[in-house]
């Protein structure tokens, strides 16, 4: 007599699961909550709630945060290199000039 192959449990939980019974929607809801995934039928609007709820926030998004170029260290880097004389800022001389002007005339920043 030849034995025919046992299914296996886990064959058997999928078959149950497919099923309508009240054990198989309650198992699905289950294993839901356990893999962090919607419990109960959701119509498409809620879904996409779910789904921006369950992404990463915005402001920890690197790609998001660091968008824009790096200007503050941009204007600290130019700043240090027209001390160094390796970079001529035409507006900064022309406030400089302006200012040293103004102390000539007497009427500096008090």
């Amino acid at each position: 007599m030849v034995k025919l192959p046992v299914k296996s449990q886990i064959f058997r939980y999928a078959h149950i699961t497919k099923n309508s019974s009240e054990y198989a929607k309650k198992m699905t809801r289950l294993s839901n909550r356990i893999f962090n995934e919607v419990a109960r039928p959701t119509d498409p609007s809620s879904m996409r709630v779910v789904q921006r709820f369950s992404e990463k926030p915005l402001d920890l998004r690197s790609d998001i945060v660091n968008y824009y170029p790096r200007h503050e260290e941009t204007h600290d880097l130019m700043k240090l290199l027209r001390s160094y004389g390796l970079y001529r800022d035409e507006h900064q001389d022309f406030k400089d000039e302006m200012e040293r002007l103004r102390e000539l005339r007497g009427k500096g920043y008090r």
